[in-house]
């Protein structure tokens, strides 16, 4: 285990301890010992010092994140060199010419003990160790979305954050958005009746990422590094970048990327405060054939017994649905509520006439969310978080939740897959996905991928007499970037 914190205190308290007995006093002692106990201070006028790891492509976010007066940028960490160097000077000049160091390797700066805050937007399969061992190293954290790669690793993030008192957001700055906030207060109250549907939407169009083939990894990125706890795999993708998205050793698909977004504001707005009862999936990867592997067009349904959460993944060109393209929609026995961004939406009576809007893009800024992180690193006091990592873990595993039934499904034809669901409430929802595929010429002879449906112990958080998809909740992984077991954090 890398218990950065306990390591250096021990190490640190074992030469006081010496030199006090020497001195024939505990005072040395009890100075390393109020130390390692020190707590951010609740004033505005003293800087945090804040690390920031992976920068290529949300990290320069962050970097705008914490570009406040109570905030200094101190390091910059990414496996690729020629993409930290760059940032280091952007990050310069956004903090009056205060230039970050860069450091490849991230334990570089759990080490240092004057870091009081990591923020990291690596890519998802880091995102729950470097959170874990910024943790331990007595860091609050900032991680972006998915919180985790896999269900069991969001849950250790849980543990560390509670065994260390430490802080810890994540990045889904919809919980930030006025707008947002104001509409979930609004199908809580009762104003568009019993919500029988929370539905996501992901209709964001995806190209082909190019054929499967073996290409070089760029001179400037330390693979080893990069890789961390998934294997160091041959790269088959054309881009090096941002398109592991789309391959499961490191990425889960929209659902997880963008979809997880809409996820957690559906979640919230149904108060689910667990994992589901049941889960199935069905989708493909269609239109084009390439080095993707994850589903570009997909349904995931849960089950929370008297209301359900369903969502729609849309890779290929597509029609809004109520407005909506990447949104949330509550469907309700006496209207509905439609959101059409991160901060926009409004309601609507049954027969579709407006009722109320809420917020305005003006209004719904980023930064908003890392203000409430600063706020909550003050207090110590992560209720005060929008967006503490409990919330993170749950959206996220109902992610990785959809994409296990997904993966662990059969092909079989259009027309199976309809007549499967025909007697259930999900008939419409297939409907529209299979005029989805017919509008994209994809042909009804194509087959689809039909999950497993899965049943759920959602307090255990593992599924009921399946062991198959047990395994799939967790992952093997490359020492030495070995993300702890339960109670071993």
């Amino acid at each position: 285990m890398h218990d950065y914190s306990r390591r250096r205190f021990l190490e640190e308290s074992m030469l006081a301890a010496t030199a006090a007995l020497a001195v024939g006093g505990g005072s040395q002692l009890l100075a390393a010992e109020k130390k390692e106990q020190k707590r951010v201070s609740a004033s505005p006028n003293e800087k945090l010092r804040v690390a920031i790891v992976g920068v290529n492509g949300r990290g320069q976010s962050h970097m705008s994140g914490f570009a406040r007066p109570d905030c200094e940028v101190t390091y910059i960490c990414d496996a690729d060199e020629d993409v930290g160097q760059t940032r280091c000077e952007a990050m310069a000049k956004k903090q009056n010419g205060r230039m970050p160091k860069y450091v490849r390797d991230m334990r570089a700066i759990f080490d240092d003990k004057e870091v009081d805050i990591v923020s990291t937007a690596t890519p998802n399969h880091w995102h729950a160790l470097c959170s874990i061992w910024a943790i331990q190293a007595g860091k609050d954290v900032y991680v972006e979305k998915p919180v985790s790669h896999n269900v069991s690793e969001g849950r250790r993030i849980v543990e560390a954050a509670r065994k260390y008192n430490k802080i810890c957001q994540t990045g889904t700055q919809c919980r930030s958005m006025p707008g947002t906030i104001a509409a979930i207060e609004y199908v809580q109250s009762g104003k568009i009746g019993a919500v029988k549907v929370g539905r996501g939407l992901c209709y964001k169009t995806r190209k082909s990422i190019g054929p499967r083939g073996t290409y070089e990894i760029p001179s400037s990125v330390d693979y080893n590094l990069w890789a961390g706890p998934a294997p160091m795999s041959p790269l088959t993708r054309p881009k090096f970048h941002y398109d592991w998205h789309w391959q499961w050793e490191c990425g889960n698909g929209d659902l997880g990327n963008q979809g997880i977004h809409q996820m957690d504001v559906a979640r919230w707005g149904l108060g689910a405060n667990s994992l589901c009862n049941a889960v199935y999936s069905y989708g493909g990867r269609f239109g084009y054939e390439d080095a993707g592997e994850t589903a570009n067009t997909q349904v995931v349904a849960c089950d929370y017994g008297d209301k359900s959460l369903v969502f729609e993944v849309r890779g290929l060109t597509t029609d809004a649905l109520k407005g909506a393209k990447v949104g949330v929609i509550f469907e309700g026995t006496d209207g509905y509520v439609v959101l059409t961004s991160y901060n926009d939406g409004a309601a609507f009576d049954p027969k579709g006439n407006l009722v109320a809007k809420f917020g305005a893009s003006k209004d719904g800024k980023d930064s908003s969310h890392f203000g409430n992180f600063i706020d909550a690193v003050r207090s110590r006091k992560y209720t005060d978080l929008n967006a503490d990592i409990l919330e993170g873990h749950l959206s996220s595993a109902l992610c990785h939740l959809g994409n296990i039934s997904y993966r662990l499904g059969t092909l079989m034809s259009m027309g199976d897959a309809k007549d499967k669901l025909k007697d259930s409430v999900a008939s419409e929802t297939f409907s529209r996905f299979a005029q989805h595929l017919k509008d994209n010429d994809v042909s009804e002879s194509t087959q689809l991928r039909f999950g497993q449906a899965l049943t759920l112990d959602p307090q255990k958080e593992v599924f009921v007499g399946n062991s198959q998809a047990d395994a799939m909740l967790t992952r093997d992984y490359r020492a030495p970037f070995v993300v702890p077991k339960a109670g071993q954090v």
